[in-house]
């Protein structure tokens, strides 16, 4: 392998000189640094970046924690996309850490970011705790920001979106539009998105006066297949319901393609709205009605936060963001319009 020596010797310069280009500290001539970016490419060379971290102190790395139940889903597909391009329009690389199954899991997966020296660290956690979280922040001396969960001691290194208001406002529109028979297929229960949209859809009920049915209420795991069998349930206890909100697009999908295998037509008996408003929801028959979690501005928003804060800034308030419900063919007017 080349060395730093023999690019030196090719470009006619130091060892030192060379270290200082590649590092970027100190002042070298354009022409100089010409020379050796030249020698470089020439050579091959190629930095040793153990070496150069363990002298600058910085991996130029960012990490990321996600749970891995959201690899199978458009949304981490967005989120990590972006996640991905905007650290390396920075200059920096993404470093993915899997979440797993539990508390702990998660917990391992920032020890192994932290020890892999990177600079920042961004959680989208599923299974640790607001206080646990907190606790995570002020004991490292790297930045850690958190994604989709408000923070009580930390609130400026968490970028979050209004979960409960969001479908609040969506059952809302369904009954503003006459439903008053409205189902709803939560998400995983266990998982504070889940928990939060579900207290909206209840929070939308009381606030028009209108009971909360628990036989309404059907439990998903975020999959097609869930919502598919959330109408099978519903359709087990003989309920009747003119609309159908779904915690996310996933099951928005399962839960049309079930109830038109059962008769019912969407969204001419039963309205559905889903989250997410995924790739497919317009093209879909009926085009599917969804609230867009603005996902890129939330990623966009957190990694800016980040190199910020690694170039020495603070931050003084938190950063939410609304859902907006995307009206299409998939709700009409109900019965009591």
């Amino acid at each position: 392998m080349t060395t730093m020596l023999e690019v030196a010797q090719r470009a006619g310069v130091s060892k030192a000189t060379v270290s200082r280009v590649l590092s970027g500290n100190g002042y070298v001539s354009q022409e100089t640094k010409d020379r050796v970016f030249l020698a470089i490419e020439e050579s091959g060379y190629r930095p040793n970046l153990l070496a150069r971290n363990l002298a600058t102190k910085k991996t130029q790395t960012i990490g990321l924690v996600v749970t891995n139940t959201l690899y199978h889903g458009v949304y981490f597909s967005e989120l990590l996309y972006h996640a991905a391009s905007m650290t390396e329009d920075q200059g920096r690389r993404l470093v993915l850490a899997d979440g797993k199954h539990s508390a702990e899991d998660e917990r391992e997966a920032i020890q192994y970011l932290l020890d892999l020296r990177c600079d920042g660290i961004i959680i989208y956690p599923r299974f640790l705790s607001v206080d646990e979280i907190d606790d995570i922040i002020q004991q490292q001396q790297q930045p850690v920001l958190v994604i989709n969960r408000r923070l009580r001691r930390n609130s400026s290194h968490c970028v979050y979106c209004d979960q409960k208001t969001s479908s609040q406002q969506a059952v809302e529109k369904l009954i503003t539009l006459g439903h008053r028979d409205i189902a709803f297929i939560t998400g995983s229960l266990d998982s504070p998105t889940g928990i939060e949209r579900l207290s909206g859809y209840k929070d939308a009920l009381a606030k028009h006066g209108i009971a909360v049915r628990n036989e309404l209420i059907v439990e998903g795991k975020w999959t097609p297949a869930t919502g598919a069998a959330g109408v099978d349930t519903l359709r087990e206890r003989q309920v009747t319901f003119s609309a159908l909100v779904a915690s996310n697009d996933d099951m928005a999908v399962g839960a049309i393609k079930r109830l038109h295998a059962h008769g019912i037509a969407v969204p001419q008996q039963v309205s559905v709205i889903g989250f997410d408003d995924i790739a497919l929801a317009p093209y879909m028959i009926p085009a599917l009605s969804s609230v867009r979690i603005p996902v890129t501005e939330m990623i966009k928003e957190t990694i800016h936060r980040l190199i910020f804060m690694l170039d020495g800034g603070d931050f003084k308030y938190q950063q939410t963001f609304p859902g907006e419900l995307i009206e299409r063919e998939s709700i009409v007017a109900g019965p009591h319009r």
